[in-house]
């Protein structure tokens, strides 16, 4: 089956599909982005996705492409004409196609906006949460914006590589003062000796997660203990647990970080707890579940 994409109001084979040369978001990567993830052939927390979207399109003074009902209708009908029943949609919106300079075009040219949908597997994304993750530290070197959903994913893009290079699923970026910022597609986060979990708080510093926001509601609603604040590489080593969240992988569990083992080596006990009731808000059936390791 031939994939298709939406581009700039045409639904085009993925083989066609384009953009101008001077589109600012190939030029400049002057854009935002949003994934969203599919189960059951229905686009899950679109609406926050689309409330978090138009805070990106705000915060870097950009029009949105269309209106909110006819940007639904684009999402679903990619993901229809994809006949994604499990996967992932992608959208991306940038300025648009304009003479190259560094400055705003001087007139409304209209937003470029592609729609994209895969399928992906569930199964094996719950067999590798069962046994869980290791990842790698890197240096946090992006710009100080990491609030906003920017296309521009240079940074993040070298520290996935030097995780892979190390064997690891994922890379934990740390700022200058020793503290992990996030994962370089994920938000980082720890339970403590006392079962306290703690993630960083949700400022300028940090993407503010759609799958990091569930698990807030869902440990509130459990009345687990729980802190916002910054923690650091020494503070995850001696951890009980550590895990990442992520619209596509929803929270993965961590067993190793830099080659050290966290806890027992398996994913924790809260770990999976929490990733079931993600599971279970998002619509999917206990079958669906990870195994417990």
């Amino acid at each position: 089956m031939a994939r298709i994409i939406y581009v700039n109001g045409r639904y085009q084979p993925y083989a066609k599909a384009s953009i101008h040369v001077e589109d600012r978001g190939f030029q400049f990567s002057d854009g935002v982005y949003e994934v969203c993830f599919i189960h059951n052939g229905k686009i899950v927390d679109l609406t926050g996705h689309l409330e978090r979207l138009d805070r990106s399109l705000f915060e870097l003074r950009m029009a949105p492409p269309m209106k909110r009902p006819a940007l639904v209708h684009v999402l679903n009908e990619t993901v229809r004409r994809n006949h994604i029943r499990n996967g992932s949609a992608y959208l991306q919106v940038t300025r648009g196609a304009a003479r190259r300079a560094f400055t705003f075009p001087s007139k409304d040219i209209g937003s470029s906006l592609i729609c994209m949908a895969r399928p992906h597997d569930e199964r094996k994304n719950n067999a590798l949460a069962a046994k869980g993750i290791c990842v790698q530290t890197v240096p946090d070197i992006r710009w100080a914006r990491r609030d906003i959903k920017s296309i521009s994913l240079l940074p993040q893009m070298l520290a996935s590589q030097t995780a892979l290079d190390q064997g690891c699923a994922e890379a934990l970026m740390v700022d200058d003062k020793g503290f992990i910022t996030e994962g370089s597609h994920s938000n980082a986060w720890m339970v403590d000796k006392d079962n306290r979990l703690l993630t960083r708080r949700a400022d300028n510093s940090i993407l503010r997660g759609r799958t990091r926001q569930a698990v807030v509601a869902t440990i509130k609603k459990l009345g687990l203990k729980f802190e916002e604040r910054a923690f650091s590489v020494d503070e995850a080593l001696a951890a009980s647990e550590v895990f990442v969240t992520s619209t596509t992988a929803l929270l993965m569990p961590v067993i190793e970080v830099d080659g050290r083992q966290i806890g027992a080596g398996v994913p924790g006990d809260t770990s999976i707890k929490l990733r079931r009731q993600i599971c279970e808000s998002y619509g999917m059936q206990k079958n669906e579940w990870p195994a417990s390791p």
